[in-house]
């Protein structure tokens, strides 16, 4: 059953934007294998391969993309440019405002930590360390606030530039909108269904 969207389609946007759940979501509707990039960057104690042994990083991302039906979650836009990026047939970008994705991250990380929750197996989430904004990246508020700007506009030329990306670009800049294209995708599929049981 043909996808509007293909078959391999990676999200990108900033922490608290909802990459995961609309993947887990795509994943779920299009029968596509789930591909979170924090899974495969985070050791345990926060050690981040990314820093670490980027390396090791991209053979994971290699691996886990090796197939033909996949839905990335994550940005590390270093390791995906080029590993990821050259075979897509889609390029979802949620693009929230900046006190939408503030309020999120309170949410969220008030929630981990209160419930202890782990985090892809190995870790827990603190929540006073993500208000700290003089420690930099380790702070999600500070990393939510600093680089909102730059990472909108890094991305804005992306999709403007048709010699950087052969894959359908889309970006969603609402929960309305990420909830629109869920269910268009979802109207669209079960249209096709309909014709085919009906022939």
């Amino acid at each position: 059953m043909a996808s509007p969207l293909g078959y391999r389609i990676q999200i990108i946007g900033l922490s608290c934007s909802g990459k995961s759940t609309l993947a887990r979501q795509l994943a779920d509707v299009l029968q596509l294998e789930l591909v979170e990039l924090d899974a495969l960057n985070w050791l345990p104690d926060w050690v981040g391969l990314n820093a670490t042994d980027p390396e090791r990083f991209r053979e994971r991302i290699r691996a886990a993309t090796a197939g033909d039906r996949w839905v990335v979650a994550g940005s590390y836009n270093a390791f995906t440019r080029d590993l990821v990026q050259p075979r897509l047939d889609t390029l979802i970008w949620i693009d929230l405002p900046r006190w939408k994705l503030t309020l999120r991250m309170l949410r969220r990380s008030w929630q981990r930590a209160r419930s202890r929750e782990l985090l892809w197996g190995t870790n827990r989430e603190k929540f006073w360390p993500q208000l700290m904004i003089w420690r930099g990246e380790d702070s999600l508020l500070w990393w939510i606030w600093t680089r909102h700007g730059p990472t909108r506009r890094r991305t804005e030329a992306l999709f403007a530039d048709p010699a950087a990306l052969t894959a359908r670009c889309i970006r969603l800049g609402s929960v309305a909108e990420i909830d629109a294209l869920l269910a268009e995708l979802r109207d669209g599929l079960r249209r096709v269904e309909d014709d085919v049981g009906g022939d």
